[in-house]
């Protein structure tokens, strides 16, 4: 049985988290990229983290991402998402614009407020002031990728018109939901999001079902909507192998977990793979998860992860050509680009 209707596009995503140096994090997602690629996935997808290496492995988003588009020539690449309250507007209208003309228009922009505190105040600003800064800068980087006049009257060189319609906007609310859908811009949901103590066991459907119907409602008449829904996916060949590894990866993010506001989840490795929203086995029970998130009924692009398993680079390469061969095509999703066989 297929579901996901309105599913056109299928990503990987990383937040660059592989236990590893710096330099080895950026060569592993880049391969994991230029293996995405090959294995006829649509996008590619990073996160910018300031400071926090258990959060996050990568602050300069642009930079990383210029090098992956030199290794790639089809698969589309975009960030999910760039802390925009944390930047010069003007200066990711820059970055943009260069980079999108570097990868031929393959760039996707996707901001948010992002964040946690502390990066805040490194930065000299106020973390309680986070969406309205946003607000602020993301209306600069509008009215400069389309070349409209700054303050002070000069216009962004180069100028990218295009880009104002490849912005994508990440909330956990309803009200960002709406906010993005009056924008005309896409909306990205979370991987996971904290359950509230009045409502300990609803599902991630049930959080995130309001915000695509405040989206949805709010999107101008006429405008094609764009919903991305990333996920926690891990597939192995065998259960037996995938349980090994989620068992040591998601012990190893209990931690970070509950510092982001997570109830705490029971102590077996079943009770943690519900409590971090994971699709971990092989791949015919990751597709059975999978069809059992409401959500993904409603969305048109599914970005899949590996975090918080983060299996070493090696599965993480097999994962993404599972998912590609077998889970996603179950579900819905149609490979427009052929794979290419990989040597030896």
């Amino acid at each position: 049985m297929k579901r996901f209707a309105n599913l056109k596009r299928l990503g990987f995503f990383t937040r660059l988290l592989d236990e590893a140096p710096p330099a080895d994090r950026y060569r592993f997602a880049a391969e994991q990229i230029v293996r995405a690629e090959k294995a006829g996935l649509d996008s590619a997808w990073i996160a910018q983290h300031h400071f926090h290496e258990r959060e996050g492995g990568l602050p300069s988003p642009f930079a990383f991402l210029g090098y992956v588009a030199a290794q790639t020539s089809r698969i589309r690449l975009g960030t999910g998402i760039v802390t925009l309250p944390l930047e010069s507007a003007v200066r990711v209208a820059e970055d943009a614009a260069v980079l999108d003309l570097l990868c031929n228009g393959r760039f996707e922009l996707g901001v948010g407020t992002g964040g946690n505190p502390s990066a805040f105040a490194a930065f000299g600003l106020d973390g309680t002031q986070r969406n309205e800064i946003f607000a602020r800068n993301l209306d600069v980087v509008r009215t400069a990728l389309v070349g409209k006049p700054l303050a002070g009257g000069d216009t962004l060189y180069p100028q990218r018109p295009q880009l104002d319609k490849r912005i994508w906007q990440a909330t956990f609310s309803v009200a960002g939901g709406a906010r993005a859908g009056k924008a005309g811009d896409g909306l990205l949901l979370s991987r996971t999001q904290p359950r509230s103590k009045d409502a300990p066991t609803a599902t991630l459907a049930e959080i995130q079902n309001p915000v695509i119907d405040a989206y949805l409602a709010a999107l101008p008449p006429g405008c094609e909507p764009r919903i991305m829904a990333s996920r926690s996916i891990f597939v192995a060949d065998d259960h037996r192998e995938a349980m090994r590894l989620a068992d040591i990866g998601l012990r190893r993010a209990l931690p970070q977990f509950m510092k982001g506001g997570h109830l705490p989840p029971g102590e077996t490795l079943e009770e943690m793979i519900k409590a971090f929203d994971t699709h971990v086995g092989a791949a015919d029970e990751v597709i059975a998860s999978l069809r059992t998130d409401a959500t993904l009924d409603r969305v048109t692009d599914l970005v899949f992860q590996v975090h918080s398993v983060d299996a070493p680079h090696p599965y993480v390469l097999r994962s993404i050509e599972l998912v590609a061969d077998k889970v996603a095509p179950a579900l819905g999703w149609t490979r427009t680009a052929p794979a290419v066989a990989l040597a030896g």
